[in-house]
């Protein structure tokens, strides 16, 4: 989807300090082969911190690095993978009552894909009455909870607490939104389910996620029988990467090689180098990896994260491109790219 006179006037993010893959390893918690097999650095630990507020603070530094009134936006998108706070009770109003007021507002849970579904969104909303002229938008989680345990979930990644947000503008901003585009592979579904009951839902027999397990179990199944549905399925997907990225830069009217930096999911090096650098050809010196590594896969926050980071150090100037590239359960691939128009000037 083309993004015309779209801009991102600010970024903003809430991290907390992160607990080193060495740490882990010392307290038990983070097995040491693991650590030396994937090369993770660590993830961002919240503590007692709730999502919801984590969700505030970044917003409330994106909307004061944007100069727009906090009461005049127009919509409040806030997408989340994890428990938020209390069964029946929504993340979105505790922003609605402490920043933006009575505003159209709703959650997307859409994984790890959250805030890119939430940009074609806001985009569209936006677009269709011209009094409409800026959106926030907004993802967080805080993995630290009893059913969760962020250092052995997945072999791929460590899970990490955090928050992100995005204003998006008609007007002004320091950067462009040219295109953003996603791809669904529906027949991959069973990927991130494998043979786990429908219902009733683990967590709700106080049963962990186990991803790894799971992989585990999927990548047997494919491997006993490569030429199955569900192989052909893995296959596709990653066929699928540099379709829908291209078609990105194709919409963005760019080229791969005009790419400065790739945003992608906090996972693994060889996660970041098989599912996203090597499928598009490119060197993991353009990712963000070294950056992500760190702090963890804080779900639908990565790749805001990677870009704030990327222009808070001067890594992201004017005239360059970056690409925002994710994939999710379902399995759906996003894509997005940005172009920076000038340094924002932020100093925090």
């Amino acid at each position: 989807m083309r993004t015309p006179d779209t801009y991102i006037a600010a970024l903003g993010s809430f991290l907390p300090a992160t607990v080193t893959t060495e740490q882990a390893v010392a307290q038990g918690l983070y097995p040491a082969e693991t650590a030396e097999i994937h090369e993770l650095g660590g993830a961002a630990v919240a503590g007692p911190i709730p999502a919801p507020e984590m969700a505030l603070r970044a917003a409330e530094v994106a909307v004061k690095r944007s100069s727009l009134p906090a009461d005049e936006f127009d919509l409040l998108l806030y997408a989340s993978t994890w428990l938020q706070g209390p069964e029946g009770w929504l993340p979105h109003p505790y922003l609605q009552k402490h920043l933006v007021g009575p505003i159209p507002a709703l959650e997307i849970r859409q994984g790890c894909n959250g805030m890119f579904s939430g940009l074609s969104m806001a985009v569209e909303y936006l677009r269709a009455d011209p009094d409409r002229r800026s959106a926030l938008l907004v993802a967080a989680d805080n993995f630290g909870t009893p059913l969760m345990d962020r250092w052995r979930m997945s072999a791929l990644f460590v899970a990490g607490d955090a928050a992100s947000a995005v204003v998006l503008s008609k007007t002004d901003g320091f950067a462009r939104l040219l295109s953003v585009c996603h791809t669904s592979i529906p027949e991959a579904e069973e990927i991130h389910r494998a043979s786990e009951p429908l219902f009733p839902p683990g967590v709700s027999l106080g049963h962990s996620p186990d991803f790894f397990a799971r992989l585990q179990e999927i990548t047997a199944k494919v491997a006993a029988a490569p030429d199955s549905p569900l192989g052909a399925a893995m296959a596709r997907v990653r066929d699928e990467i540099p379709v829908v990225v291209g078609r990105a830069l194709e919409e963005a009217g760019i080229g791969l090689a005009d790419i400065a930096r790739v945003a992608f999911l906090n996972c693994s090096r060889e996660a970041t180098e098989q599912r996203c650098m090597v499928p598009l050809g490119l060197p993991m010196e353009k990712s963000t990896w070294d950056f992500g590594r760190m702090i963890g896969h804080c779900s639908a926050s990565d790749q805001i994260l990677s870009f704030e980071h990327l222009v808070t150090t001067g890594q992201l100037g004017a005239g360059q491109y970056l690409l925002l590239f994710g994939s999710a359960p379902g399995v759906l691939l996003s894509a997005a790219v940005v172009e920076m128009l000038r340094d924002p000037g932020w100093t925090e």
